[in-house]
């Protein structure tokens, strides 16, 4: 009969987080694991099954703390404002001083792949579910008549992508937070105007 766990599963996660986001997948040595998280190999292993077992975990983890982005981005009235959010709202956590800088879903998988090629395929699929959120989003701006019907949402979702990931590469390297938020307001002029009159703008 397995042991409960006496170990709060949140917190140790956050923890094993930051030597992923820190060193890449590869480069997380168990020793530097276990003394981040406070548990000795024998725990993490039965608790999570293996270094891969616990790398999943973070990654669900990571998500589950970018939930309240994820929401503002769903809920914002427009396209543009979602957009807006999107952008806006990622570089403050960008560059939030509590945690790493840049994007865990990058930066763990730098010196990935050489050994663990699946690594970089869930690190993918990872940002895939990023991008479908964006044209889901977009998409029902389409059908309510907030982007032209001759918009392409999937185009319109790589590209808000492909900003983000430009940040998120950016801001790992240090740029400020204010020379982020001049890339995104440049980016996001290109943004097609809305069909109910909202102009070229940034509300955030």
């Amino acid at each position: 009969m397995a042991r409960p766990r006496v170990f709060d599963e949140s917190e140790v996660l956050d923890r094993a987080m930051e030597v992923f986001w820190r060193h890449g997948y590869e480069g997380a040595s168990m020793a530097e694991l276990t003394k981040a998280m406070g548990l000795n190999s024998p725990s993490i292993y039965m608790a999570f099954g293996s270094k891969r077992g616990l790398f999943d975990a973070v990654l669900k983890r990571y998500r589950e703390r970018r939930a309240a982005h994820r929401e503002a981005v769903m809920t914002a009235s427009t396209a543009r404002e979602a957009a807006e959010r999107f952008l806006f709202g990622a570089i403050d956590w960008l560059v939030d001083p509590s945690e790493p800088r840049g994007c865990l879903t990058f930066q763990a998988g730098l010196v990935a792949g050489m050994n663990n090629d699946d690594v970089p395929r869930a690190l993918i699929a990872h940002r895939q579910g990023t991008r479908e959120m964006l044209a889901q989003r977009l998409e029902r701006a389409k059908a309510d008549g907030d982007l032209p019907p001759s918009a392409d949402v999937a185009a319109l979702a790589k590209f808000l992508f492909a900003v983000f990931s430009g940040l998120a590469i950016q801001a790992a390297e240090g740029l400020s937070k204010a020379d982020l938020q001049e890339t995104a307001a440049l980016a996001l002029r290109a943004w097609p105007a809305s069909q109910r009159g909202e102009g070229d703008r940034c509300t955030v």
